[in-house]
C-alpha cells in the first residue's frame, strides 16, 4: 500500500485529465491500443544523461507554448495548393515541435491545436498524395525526435529508496503527455512502413543513434508506449536491412545490463516478442553468432526472479532455436539446469512448462546427451512438498514423445526415478500427487515388468540397508548413553565417600 501511495504521488497529471480524454484522443481508431505502467533510469546513467542532452531544448521550448501566440493556426493541406504544401508541411512540423506540461489547464486549447495537427500530419503522409523530399524526411524525424526521446520517469522505489517492489503488482503508470505521443508514434509508424519512404534516404536519420534512443524508451512503463514500440522496431527491422546486426547486438546489450545488472527492464517481454519473430526468419545452417545469442542472452535470461513477466515469449524465443537446430537441445535443456530455481516453487512450475516444449522438439540423440542430470532433477521435483511441482512434474508423462523417449532409455531412467515415485507413493501429502504417481509406475510396471522388479528388489535391499545402519546408530548411541550414566554415577559414590 505503501508503494502505491508514492507512486500516486510521483504521478503529473492534472484533476481534469479523466476529463479530457475524449479531447486529447485516449483509445482514438486506427491507433494501437493496450492498457497500463515509469521506469529504471538509475541503473541507465548513460541512458539518462543522452536523454537529458537530447531534450534540452525541448523544456525551453515548452515554456514559449504558454503564450497562445507561440500556436498559430494553419490551413489544412487540402486547402493548400500542391506547391505550397512542403512550406506548410514545415510549419506544422515546428508547431510539433512544441511540447506542453499536462499539469498545466490554462494552455488546454494549444494542447488540442497540436493534437489536431498532428491528426492531419498523419492523415497526410497516409493518403500518399505527396512525396516528401529529403529535407521535410529529415524535419519530421527531428520533430519526431524531439518529442518521443526524453527522460522517463523514475520508479516509485527509486524515489523511496526501498528495495524494488515486485513489478506484477506495481500500480501501472501512464504517461500524462499519452494524447500526443500517441500520434507522434503513429506518424513514425505510418512512415516507416510508407511504400513512398526510401530507405537509402531514410536510413540517413534513422541511423544508429535514433534506433539506440528507440530501444531505449522500451524503459517506459507505460505498456501503451512499448506496443508502438514493439511494431514500429519490428517493422524498422525488416525494412532496413543494414541496421538488422546493429538492433540484435542493442537487444543483446539491454539483455545483458538486465541480467547481470538490474533484474529491473519494462520492455524485456516486447524485446522476446520481436526476437521470437526474428529467429523464426534464421536461416540454415544456423550463424554462430546466433548461437552465441542463445547462450550468453537467452538461456541467462531464466535466472532473475521476474521472469513470469516475460516467460511466455521466452519459452517461444527457445523452442524456435530447438526446432530450427534440433542439435542445440542438449544445450538448452543443460542451460535450463543451470538455473533451476531452488526455493522459487512458482518458478519451478514454469520451467518444467518450459522443458516440456523443449523436450517435445529433442531428438533421441540429443536426448541420451542430457538424460541423467535431467532425471535426477525431475526426481526431485517428483518429491518436491509443493503439491504444484510434484503435479506438474508427473504431467510429463502425459506427452507421448517425452514418453517414448523414455521408453527407448528406460534402463537408465528407471533406477534413477524409481526411489522418488516410492517416496511419493508412501509418504506424499497430496492425493492428486499420488493418484499420479501411481499411473506412472504402472506405465513403468507395462513397459518393462522385469527392470521394474530388478529397480524394486534394489531398492528394498537399499531401504533394509539403511535400516539396519540406522539400528546400528541407534544401539551405539544407547551403549554410550549407557557408559556415561555407568561413569556419572561413579563419580557421585566417590564423592559421597
Amino acid at each position: 500500500m505503501f508503494h502505491k501511495i508514492i507512486k500516486r504521488g510521483n504521478r503529473k497529471v492534472a484533476k481534469g485529465d479523466h476529463a479530457n480524454e475524449g479531447v486529447y484522443g485516449y483509445g482514438n481508431s486506427g491507433m494501437v491500443s493496450t492498457s497500463n505502467v515509469t521506469v529504471n533510469h538509475a541503473s541507465r546513467p548513460a541512458a539518462a544523461a543522452a536523454s537529458a542532452a537530447a531534450v534540452g531544448n525541448s523544456h525551453q521550448q515548452a515554456t514559449l507554448s504558454a503564450s497562445p501566440s507561440m500556436i498559430e493556426t494553419l490551413p489544412l493541406f487540402r486547402d493548400t495548393a500542391v506547391a505550397d504544401r512542403a512550406a506548410l508541411f514545415l510549419r506544422k512540423l515546428q508547431i510539433c515541435c512544441i511540447l506542453f506540461d499536462f499539469s498545466d489547464l490554462k494552455i488546454v486549447r494549444e494542447r488540442e491545436t497540436k493534437r489536431q495537427t498532428l491528426m492531419e500530419l498523419v492523415d497526410f503522409i497516409q493518403s500518399g498524395s505527396w512525396k516528401m523530399n529529403e529535407g521535410c524526411q529529415e524535419e519530421l524525424i527531428r520533430m519526431i525526435s524531439v518529442n518521443i526521446f526524453r527522460c522517463l520517469p523514475p520508479a516509485s522505489h527509486e524515489n523511496t529508496g526501498a528495495d524494488a517492489a515486485d513489478p506484477e503488482e506495481d500500480e501501472p503508470y501512464l504517461d500524462p503527455s499519452w494524447p500526443h505521443l500517441q500520434i507522434v508514434y503513429e506518424l513514425l509508424l505510418r512512415y516507416v512502413v510508407s511504400s513512398d519512404t526510401d530507405t537509402k534516404i531514410a536510413k540517413r536519420y534513422i541511423d544508429h543513434s535514433f534506433v539506440l534512443k528507440l530501444l531505449d524508451m522500451f524503459d517506459s512503463e507505460d505498456p501503451r508506449e512499448r506496443e508502438y514500440l514493439k511494431t514500429i522496431l519490428h517493422r524498422t527491422y525488416g525494412k532496413f536491412m543494414v541496421h538488422r546486426p546493429f538492433i540484435r547486438k542493442a537487444i543483446n546489450n539491454i539483455f545483458y545490463r538486465f541480467i547481470f545488472e538490474t533484474e529491473r527492464h519494462s520492455g524485456i517481454s516486447e524485446l522476446l516478442e520481436i526476437l521470437g519473430s526474428i529467429i523464426n526468419g534464421f536461416a540454415l545452417p544456423m550463424k554462430e553468432e546466433h548461437k552465441l545469442f542463445l547462450v550468453r542472452a537467452l538461456i541467462p535470461l531464466h535466472k532473475p526472479k521476474t521472469i513470469s513477466l516475460y516467460h511466455q515469449q521466452l519459452t517461444y524465443c527457445i523452442t524456435q532455436f530447438v526446432e530450427k537446430d534440433y542439435k542445440l537441445a542438449d544445450c538448452v535443456i543443460r542451460g535450463l539446469l543451470k538455473y533451476w530455481p531452488l526455493t522459487n516453487c512458482q518458478k519451478e512450475v514454469l520451467f518444467i512448462g518450459e522443458l516440456e516444449e523443449v523436450l517435445e522438439a529433442t531428438q533421441s540423440a540429443e536426448f541420451q546427451r542430457c538424460m541423467v542430470p535431467l532425471f535426477r532433477q525431475i526426481g526431485r521435483c517428483l518429491n518436491s512438498s509443493h503439491f504444484q511441482v510434484a503435479e506438474r512434474a508427473l504431467f510429463l508423462w502425459n506427452n507421448d514423445h517425452i514418453v517414448s523417449l523414455i521408453a527407448q532409455n528406460r534402463a537408465a531412467i528407471l533406477p534413477i526415478i524409481f526411489e522418488p515415485l516410492e517416496k511419493n507413493v508412501k509418504t506424499h501429502w497430496n492425493q492428486a500427487v499420488n493418484g499420479l504417481t501411481g499411473n506412472v509406475r504402472k506405465m513403468f510396471l507395462e513397459m518393462d515388468s522385469e527392470l521394474f522388479e530388478e529397480c524394486e528388489r534394489q531398492y528394498l535391499e537399499k531401504e533394509a540397508k539403511a535400516k539396519e545402519l540406522e539400528e546400528r546408530r541407534d544401539l551405539t548411541w544407547k551403549r554410550l548413553e549407557a557408559v556415561a550414566a555407568g561413569e556419572a554415577d561413579g563419580d557421585d559414590m566417590v564423592i559421597a565417600n
